[in-house]
């Protein structure tokens, strides 16, 4: 009994947020942020290149869904997702934006949805296939969220497609993409806080 009680304390006390989470965690949520407002001039810029069938724009979706996954990547700890993409959102809101505060909204989907992958695996399996999965589910609620607020009107073939899209950008730019760059960053030895700069389990 008391052994297992050692064991909690450990788990718990390695899942507690220290300050230099904290701090890692807002410097990629706010390289996010500016990220996105980039990205949201880039996305209104290219529009009418995708005119002819619009869902195909969403191939560009992914670097949306980056954040959340890279912060998860780093911390390894709960928390870690949903914080990063909300803040990166809220920034992204205070730069100014086509969708206005809405983004706040589709910050916090987007870091709920891979948090809870992550979840599933209790935070303890941070290889290739995990993120991978975590990019697709924010993908699938970032995409969702779209079809209710803006492309309710499409054909289903044009709704299906744009989900589809969506994950497959999502799951290979924040997935695939996120975790090399957690891995290019732990060689150069700048993650050696953390689990992950210690680890080639990333």
């Amino acid at each position: 009994m008391e052994a297992t009680g050692m064991v909690h304390r450990r788990v718990r006390s390695r899942r507690r947020w220290r300050t230099v989470d904290i701090v890692v965690a807002s410097v990629v949520a706010v390289a996010g942020g500016v990220v996105f407002w980039g990205w949201d001039q880039l996305w209104a810029a290219t529009g009418a290149a995708f005119s002819a069938f619009p869902p195909a724009q969403a191939v560009m979706y992914g670097v949306w869904l980056a954040p959340g996954v890279v912060g998860a990547l780093i911390l390894r700890k709960p928390g870690a997702a949903v914080y990063t993409e909300l803040v990166a959102s809220v920034v992204e809101a205070l730069l100014g934006n086509q969708w206005g505060l809405s983004v706040v909204a589709y910050g916090l989907a987007q870091g709920v949805a891979p948090e809870i992958v992550f979840a599933a695996f209790v935070y303890r399996w941070w290889r290739l296939p995990v993120p991978a999965l975590a990019g697709a589910a924010a993908g699938l609620a970032a995409a969702s969220l779209d079809l209710v607020y803006y492309y309710g009107a499409w054909r289903a073939d044009w709704k299906l497609t744009y989900v589809l899209i969506v994950m497959a950008s999502s799951l290979v730019i924040a997935g695939v993409g996120g975790s090399a760059l957690v891995k290019a960053l732990a060689r150069t030895g700048a993650l050696q806080p953390f689990a992950s700069g210690r680890s080639a389990s990333v």
